[in-house]
């Protein structure tokens, strides 16, 4: 899912839907959470981590000094977990070595002094198994109504593949866990900071690069204080369909689905007159596609005709594209589609089809499936027309308009011309 690290597109503002007859439309979840932020942090504890390379001291002890003083500055409503990877087994034999991931501490309210002596005993050992780990911290996380967040904090790449961590992000952000991944490297190499970059997409997490002691605290304190900040936006999780006929109903709300190469989805808004739709939609690259690639959002009419059509925009990000658009029910000829009739107002309500599409295509050896994480954001509210603007005309009066304006022009230019070159010459 794309998470509220979100694109240059995306609404504010989200407003209640009115009562709209047929199926009641699909409403993100407004309520508020019953459940505290929870997070895990996930620590890689393998042999490289001995590297003294982060204002001279190692990796492993800028690690342990950062975790100290996240746990002293957490906030007494998010749960905490600590799993590490690579802590536990020094031989060779990689089949064990890449088993080699435990929690040390649970995900639950955090003693602190039980936590950050778990750490402190952390020696850099072992294996890398980035994939195994991440997979055994969303067995820790659990499930539930509001979003999970994972930190991961690694020097190097995994060295256990299979399972693939960018693949084990993508089937975990399949499985609709709500679940995000930030990612932080602690090694300036390429290799690794595009395998993180991956994971982060593939979940709509984030990618850091911590050079130094003070970046690696600042970024997890503030990773963690974005848990609890974010965790009640949790996206709906919604199927668009083939066609607009049997298009999922939606109201105002932010929703999440997945997407296939070069495909269409489909879904389906009520606007009653004096209403404005407004919806953005955002894809996540989270792997490799050609450099040519866009996402197209459209309103259709029920009859197959375009409404409007928003146009992609950059987001700042390169993982993510982004489109919007906005449409008022005001703006439907008189030969519009066929309204639909309030049952409680008697307001004729407008079913405008909005069709996600993108034009991406996958590198070779790109897997396909799953789809492309999208994220919807639908809102109705009051119409606002734009201001009125000068008439100035059309056709005949306009071109007749336009060269009176000329002709004026041209001889006050010639006027004015003609005293700047009498008064040159008299000097």
């Amino acid at each position: 899912m794309i998470r509220t690290r979100r694109s240059a597109a995306v609404l504010v503002g989200l407003l209640a839907m009115s009562v709209m007859t047929g199926p009641a439309p699909a409403l993100a979840d407004g309520e508020a959470p019953v459940e505290p932020p929870k997070v895990e942090l996930v620590l890689d504890v393998s042999g490289s981590m001995r590297a003294t390379d982060i204002d001279g001291r190692s990796r492993i002890s800028v690690a342990q000094q950062a975790f100290n003083e996240v746990v002293d500055a957490l906030p007494d409503e998010t749960q905490l977990g600590i799993r590490v990877l690579g802590a536990t087994y020094p031989g060779e034999n990689k089949e064990r070595g890449c088993q080699d991931t435990q929690q040390i501490v649970p995900v639950g309210p955090v003693d602190r002094v039980q936590a950050k002596a778990a750490v402190a005993t952390l020696r850099p050992t072992g294996f890398t198994p980035v994939g195994l780990a991440l997979r055994s911290a969303a067995q820790d996380l659990g499930t539930g109504s509001t979003a999970r967040r994972i930190v991961l904090i690694t020097d190097g790449e995994d060295t256990c593949a299979p399972p693939d961590p960018c693949e084990v992000a993508r089937e975990l952000a399949a499985q609709g866990t709500k679940l995000v991944v930030d990612t932080l490297g602690l090694a300036p190499d390429e290799k690794v900071r595009r395998q993180l970059l991956c994971i982060a997409a593939a979940t709509g997490g984030t990618y850091t690069a911590a050079q130094s002691a003070d970046e690696l605290t600042g970024r997890i304190k503030q990773l963690v204080d974005r848990a609890r900040d974010t965790h009640t936006a949790t996206p709906a999780v919604v199927a668009g369909t083939p066609a607009c006929a049997d298009a999922p109903l939606l109201g105002a709300g932010v929703y999440s689905d997945r997407e296939k190469f070069s495909e269409h989805r489909w879904y389906r808004v009520p606007v009653h007159p004096g209403q404005e739709l407004r919806a953005s939609v955002s894809v996540a690259l989270d792997r490799p596609v050609n450099p040519d690639h866009a996402v197209l959002l459209r309103a259709v009419a029920t009859d197959g005709r375009e409404l409007v059509r928003g146009v992609d925009a950059g987001s700042g990000r390169t993982d993510v594209v982004s489109a919007g658009l906005r449409w008022s029910a005001s703006e439907e000829p008189e030969d519009g589609p066929s309204p639909t009739p309030s049952a409680t107002t008697g307001a004729e309500a407008t079913i405008v089809c909005l069709v996600v599409s993108n034009a991406f295509a996958p590198q070779p050896g790109t897997q396909t499936s799953p789809g492309m994480p999208v994220e919807l954001t639908v809102d109705v509210v009051a119409s606002s027309p734009a201001p009125a603007a000068p008439d100035l005309g059309r056709g005949w009066v306009l071109l007749v308009l336009l060269t009176v304006v000329g002709l004026l022009a041209g001889l006050a230019s010639g006027m004015l011309s003609r005293w700047w070159l009498a008064t040159w010459r008299e000097k």
